[in-house]
């Protein structure tokens, strides 16, 4: 069953406490694969980014990176700002495990065995994609709004502070691939 695989894929769910939310997190990825021409065990090969060739590090391992950066970040900010900033932990873990669910409509195989962007996608961008499902699963606004901004498209407006700490643990994790400097 596709949810199972899911929730094989995302043990982090479990870290979302509120069952409802939880559920639909898990549903939205099961959408995507529905919609999407990858299955559940592509994202252990698959590069998380075509922008980087020869990308050395899984779509899954990128991801479930990012989740645990955000969630650590959430726990420190906790820790050190108290009620100054508060963070909603359910909806910081949900956001980080639904930021790139969208590029499972913006990535396809091509004939040599590798990853390349789809035809949906050279139109829409994972975040875009990422918010449709999203709201098609019936995701809270505060979640769906992790989504619209993890990318650049999120520098045009304003970010919640569960936004800003998804960005940054993406981004955190995914420049160095850019702009690494050789010795």
């Amino acid at each position: 069953m596709l949810a199972d695989e899911v929730e094989r894929l995302w043990p982090e769910l479990e870290w979302i406490d509120d069952g409802e939310l939880r559920t639909k997190v898990r549903d939205c990825w099961v959408r995507a694969f529905e919609l999407s021409p990858l299955e559940p065990a592509d994202l252990a090969q698959i590069p998380f980014t075509l922008k980087v060739p020869g990308c050395p590090v899984s779509f899954l391992a990128h991801k479930r990176l990012v989740v645990h950066v955000a969630r650590s970040s959430g726990a420190k900010i906790r820790e050190f700002c108290g009620d100054a900033l508060p963070v909603d932990d359910d909806v910081l873990v949900a956001g980080a495990i639904l930021a790139d669910v969208g590029k499972l409509l913006e990535y396809e195989a091509d004939p040599n065995g590798g990853t390349r962007q789809s035809a949906r996608g050279k139109y829409l961008r994972h975040p875009f994609t990422g918010v449709a499902l999203a709201m098609e699963c019936g995701l809270p606004d505060a979640v769906c709004h992790i989504v619209a901004t993890h990318a650049g498209e999120g520098d045009m407006v304003a970010r919640t502070t569960e936004a800003w700490i998804v960005h940054h643990a993406d981004f955190m994790t995914y420049e160095p691939f850019v702009a690494r400097l050789e010795p």
